[in-house]
């Protein structure tokens, strides 16, 4: 049994714990290189970023090119790159499927947008790792308790009518 400085027994039952830090600002980022696969045995390494945060924690950002002045940025299901490290998940835009044969070990990511698609192989060891630090910053299952839903409405109601300078009211 180890002895904890800060738990007196005869004071205090239970020891305490010290509830997580976070915060909306609370931020995550890593780098590192992902493949785009542009045919089975050709695979382009491009260098990228996997980013978030509590702000928006359903959400995870994923820039590639990030060498270059204005990178290409895609916003991810966190869920669904959760899901994907173990089965097939993901709908429509973006699917994610573990690698097997000769993609053991990496995650294969589809991601189809307005403008272009694309195949995207990344290293599976390191998502686990950035998705477990996710949940140092929002722990899974509460991200509704991050999700600012009175400055939403303030967004989309300022959306609407703004621009000449009143909105309709009751």
């Amino acid at each position: 049994m180890t002895h904890d400085p800060y738990h007196d027994p005869y004071r205090d039952p239970a020891p305490r714990r010290v509830p997580p830090q976070r915060g909306s600002t609370t931020r995550i980022a890593v780098h590192l290189v992902v493949e785009v696969v542009v045919a089975p045995a050709l695979h382009v390494p491009v260098a990228a970023r996997l980013r978030y945060g509590a702000d928006e924690p359903y959400t995870v950002h994923l820039d590639n090119h990030v060498d270059l002045p204005e990178p290409v940025t895609w916003s991810l299901s966190r869920e669904v790159l959760l899901t994907g490290l173990t089965h097939p998940a993901g709908l429509g835009d973006m699917t994610v499927t573990p690698g097997h044969g000769p993609d053991h070990g990496h995650l294969l990511l589809t991601l189809h947008g307005e403008e272009s698609s694309a195949l995207l192989r990344l290293p599976a060891p390191a998502l686990r790792d950035f998705l477990r630090r996710t949940e140092c910053v929002v722990p899974v299952g509460c991200e509704q308790e991050h999700v600012d839903l009175d400055g939403l409405v303030e967004r989309l109601l300022g959306e609407d009518g703004e621009e000449d300078g009143h909105r309709d009211e009751e």
